[in-house]
């Protein structure tokens, strides 16, 4: 069963809302150019309400390594995702931790490119020439389908929808799906009934 990742939780009831409905992991962007920008020290209130089996996973973008090293520890982060321009190498620098490596596509997939990061998962995102994510956009699902030497758990972003997730799902086959502007009110903060609505078509519960 495909899992799902809340992303751009700003505040404890929305992510008390998205637990509620069912969700698998909740996003935190410590990105400051980000409209869902959250200071590590909001996130660790609130990640310290949430249960335990919650996945809680730190969103960065071309973040100095000693920053994400401190943000991770104050915030008891399980997951780090690095969404910027990081090397092979710099993911590399994370040990004890997994790491969510993103990648924006265009038109096409550089297989080649992707292999050489050896990180825990992948997520495949819609590319914006002046945002790094949470644009509302997606790609064309139907180029994940030809990724047979990815061994990884496969993350999918971008424009997913509650009318569209189950599509995204039976044309990518991802792991996990990641939504976020899609169930806003605004930005930053979450529409309750979507959240539940989505994960309820993400698990094919409708």
């Amino acid at each position: 069963m495909v899992k799902v990742k809340i992303c751009g939780i700003t505040n404890l009831e929305d992510a008390r809302a998205s637990v509620k409905g069912g969700c698998d992991a909740l996003g935190f962007v410590f990105y400051k150019k980000s409209s869902r920008y959250i200071t590590p020290e909001k996130a660790k209130e609130i990640i310290r309400a949430l249960p335990r089996n919650v996945t809680k996973i730190g969103v960065f973008v071309n973040a100095k390594e000693k920053s994400i090293k401190n943000i991770a520890k104050l915030c008891n982060l399980d997951i780090l995702q690095f969404h910027g321009n990081e090397t092979p190498e710099f993911c590399a620098k994370f040990n004890g931790y997994k790491i969510i490596k993103a990648f924006r596509i265009k038109d096409k997939i550089d297989l080649s490119k992707i292999l050489k990061y050896k990180t825990f998962a992948y997520l495949f995102d819609a590319f914006a020439k002046s945002k790094f994510g949470g644009t509302g956009k997606r790609f064309n699902w139907d180029l994940l389908k030809y990724l047979e030497d990815i061994k990884q758990p496969i993350f999918i972003s971008g424009g997913l929808t509650e009318k569209n997730v189950r599509k995204a799902i039976e044309s990518a086959h991802p792991e996990w799906v990641d939504v976020s502007s899609s169930l806003e009110i605004g930005p930053g903060k979450k529409d309750r009934k979507k959240v539940k609505k989505f994960i309820q078509e993400a698990r094919g519960k409708v």
